[in-house]
């Protein structure tokens, strides 16, 4: 009698074994829980496992139950939450899911609850992944082997799937292969499909075209903002060997002391060069460091005097700066007029310039519409704001919006964080505000005039920088 009980109440422990048919198969996990949490079967009873692995020792695989007939309401963070963390490596990510997910029908604000221990690890097995998928798309070298294009990759998780739709629109005209060793995605030009996984012999070396990168490379490599921890940190040493360029940065590193000293003496002394404004303006009229010179009208510089005290510097010039050929004639830059003239300064005593020197947009018909500049465009149009204020050598650097910010500090910011407080620059003392646009896009009135207050009031602080 006591064998009998012992071996019934084995069966009724006997968890359940659910098989998924790849590491990261996030739909076949989900159908699965919503068909498990709606039976109410708990997580104890569930053992998870993946593609022909062998069942649990002390599983049985069973029917799943019937899909529940309504829907099963989770936060929407769960399911993106859900999303990222099925990708990681850990063998149990698919149970700590589950487990989450019936503790959810119970407490559906628990996903908010970052102390909660479950909450905590399932959202350090996302960050991870969403950290690896961030490493494929900066890290991945194509290389040319007879007419397409090469990759080795090896991912620290099951990341390779859902990268796969960046790398079709990012190269969407070119025939590529990513190789890894779990699972090799090819695209012809047409059609994506997946082939087994690779190793690292079956990928190219080397082509023609790598000697012109590594010059690139070595050619953009700015010293000045090197800082080799926070360098690392980007670009773990794991991801070298993929990397034509890795090669260079040993020697870059170590000239880099050197090269930066020599940068900053020609930013400091730019005179010294026989570098003057009305020169920079010229140069600046032939610059193709972006594409963006292919469609504007003209290259529109700063201007104002040589001995201002303050630089004013905006995003880029708009549609009629850019047929003006002179920076802030717009409706913002009238703003900007009226601003100035409420904080006591002159406008014929600042100079007026931009991050981007050329007007970026897209037609709508006969109307050209402004296009924020990107990350690219601003960096390599910084070279000549550099070389204006390291000519003016001002009091103060007046920014107007996040643009500016970046073009002048070299870092991003919100300008609404980094208002009202002083940002130190190589010359004098950087202010930030919002750009006249802004003010000009505010959905009332009251809005408006709140903002345009607050740049006044940013105006009055670098005239007092000035003084």
């Amino acid at each position: 009698m006591t064998r009998a009980s012992n071996s019934q109440a084995t069966t009724r422990e006997q968890p359940r074994v659910v098989r998924l048919a790849a590491e990261d198969d996030f739909d076949g996990w989900r159908d699965a829980a919503r068909r498990l949490a709606s039976a109410k079967i708990s997580p104890d009873a569930v053992v998870w496992q993946v593609g022909e692995d062998s069942a649990d020792l002390f599983g049985t695989e069973q029917e799943l139950p019937s899909a529940p007939s309504g829907e099963l309401r989770v936060p929407r963070a769960f399911i993106e939450l859900a999303q990222a963390a099925v990708l990681h490596r850990d063998p149990g990510r698919f149970s700590l899911l589950y487990r989450l997910l019936v503790h959810l029908g119970e407490n559906s604000g628990l996903i908010e609850d970052h102390a909660d221990p479950l909450v905590r690890r399932i959202e350090g097995l996302a960050k991870a992944v969403r950290r690896d998928m961030h490493k494929m798309r900066a890290f991945v070298r194509f290389r040319e082997l007879d007419g397409t294009f090469v990759a080795w990759f090896e991912p620290e998780h099951h990341v390779v799937r859902a990268n796969a739709g960046f790398f079709v629109r990012r190269f969407s005209t070119m025939r590529w292969s990513i190789l890894t060793p779990e699972i090799s995605l090819h695209w012809d030009g047409a059609a994506l499909r997946e082939g087994p996984g690779a190793d690292r012999s079956q990928a190219p070396d080397g082509d023609v075209l790598e000697e012109v990168w590594k010059a690139y490379y070595a050619s953009i490599f700015n010293p000045a903002r090197l800082k080799v921890s926070a360098m690392l940190k980007e670009m773990p040493r794991r991801y070298w060997k993929n990397m034509p360029e890795a090669q260079l940065i040993a020697p870059l590193i170590a000239g880099a002391q050197a090269r930066e000293a020599t940068m900053t003496a020609q930013v400091v002394a730019p005179t010294e060069r026989g570098i003057t404004l009305d020169g920079l303006r010229k140069e600046a009229d032939a610059c193709r460091r972006c594409p963006l010179w292919k469609d504007a009208t003209q290259c529109v510089f700063g201007e104002g005097p040589p001995d201002a005290r303050i630089v004013v510097v905006g995003e880029q010039p708009g549609d009629e700066e850019d047929r003006a050929g002179h920076p802030f004639v717009g409706p913002a830059g009238q703003v900007l007029a009226r601003a100035m003239e409420e904080a006591g300064l002159d406008r014929g005593r600042i100079y007026l310039t931009n991050a981007v020197k050329h007007f970026k947009f897209v037609l709508r018909g006969k109307r050209r519409i402004h296009q924020t500049p990107n990350a690219g465009e601003i960096d390599a149009c910084r070279w000549w704001l550099d070389q204006e204020i390291g000519l003016l050598r001002p009091a103060a650097t007046v920014m107007l919006g996040a643009s500016a910010v970046r073009s002048v500090t070299g870092r991003t910011g919100a300008v609404g964080a980094l208002r009202g407080k002083g940002v130190t620059l190589a010359h004098g003392i950087g202010v930030v505000s919002y750009h006249p646009s802004y003010i000009l896009r505010q959905p009332d009135r009251e809005a408006a005039r709140e903002a345009e207050a607050a740049l006044v009031a940013d105006l009055k602080r670098a005239a007092d920088e000035a003084k």
